[in-house]
């Protein structure tokens, strides 16, 4: 994690398609198939099913818009607890929350309370499903990135289209962000530069401030939300205008990236869907 780099975990396992029973543990949480730009490479990734994440939400139906407690324990094969993990990015476990059409996201990071166990508040925007994403390092370990699928009680909205864009440049509280990536093809090193200027004046931004220890992040899921890419950047102390990334698409399809920023004391989150062919 000190050094930007890329590492991909590739796992099989049941997708649970039903929020957790309230009281008793998730059996055989997705691995997810993909995960890059998480450590140097010195410690081998787990093999699969050595690592189990077990997720309860109280109430087992949580309502839409009501505050609701999450555990998330992780144990080894054994059941025994996983009592120590590495700090990655300022972090021992990060949590990213979507709904199954993408339009909504959340990265959040629950509290360690020992034995394995973190523990959160959270909110669901609206009714329908969600995919729950752990994302953490076991001490001595590799990236580890085990996933489950909710329901969540209350008024579902249509589904939103996840069409890509034509033209990468958003405007985010106040500021204009421009995504770059060149060689967009399945399986080879992408370049990404996200460049960052002021909306209304477009003089570039070069004051951002370190967001959990470095200048971005980056998420990426495929659009049915298999294909997991949590990207760090190749300068973690650069400062602006342009935030640099590199990773590999797994396959060719549709992808949606969330980069997250800080500036001026406040996080900002910037979406874009692109297409691989």
């Amino acid at each position: 994690m000190k050094k930007a780099a890329i590492a991909t975990l590739l796992g099989t396992a049941l997708l649970l398609s039903a929020c957790v029973p309230q009281g008793k543990e998730a059996s055989a949480p997705k691995e997810e198939a993909g995960h890059g730009n998480h450590g140097g490479g010195a410690s081998e990734a787990p093999k699969s099913g050595e690592v189990v994440t077990s997720f309860k939400l109280t109430p087992e139906k949580p309502q839409a818009r009501n505050d609701t407690p999450l555990t998330i324990q992780i144990t080894d094969k054994n059941n025994k607890p996983v009592e120590n993990f590495d700090i990655t990015h300022e972090k021992k476990l990060h949590l990213i929350v979507v709904s199954k059409d993408l339009s909504f996201f959340n990265h959040i990071h629950p509290d360690y309370k020992g034995g394995g166990r973190f523990d959160i508040t959270t909110q669901f925007p609206v009714g329908g499903d969600y995919k729950l994403i752990a994302d953490f390092v076991p001490t001595g370990q590799g990236a580890v990135t085990q996933t489950q699928w909710i329901s969540v009680q209350g008024d579902a909205p249509a589904a939103a289209a996840i069409e890509p864009e034509s033209e990468l440049v958003k405007t985010i509280d106040g500021k204009e962000v421009t995504l770059a990536i060149d060689h967009l093809m399945a399986g080879m090193d992408a370049n990404l530069t996200f460049t960052i200027r002021d909306a209304a004046s477009k003089q570039p931004v070069t004051n951002l401030q370190p967001y959990l220890g470095a200048v971005g992040h980056v998420v990426i899921l495929s659009a049915d939300a298999e294909q997991y890419l949590h990207v760090h950047p190749m300068e973690e102390k650069a400062s602006g205008p342009d935030a640099k990334f590199m990773t590999k698409f797994p396959k060719s399809g549709v992808y949606k990236l969330w980069g997250q920023f800080q500036h001026e004391g406040k996080v900002f989150t910037v979406p874009f869907v692109v297409k691989l062919p």
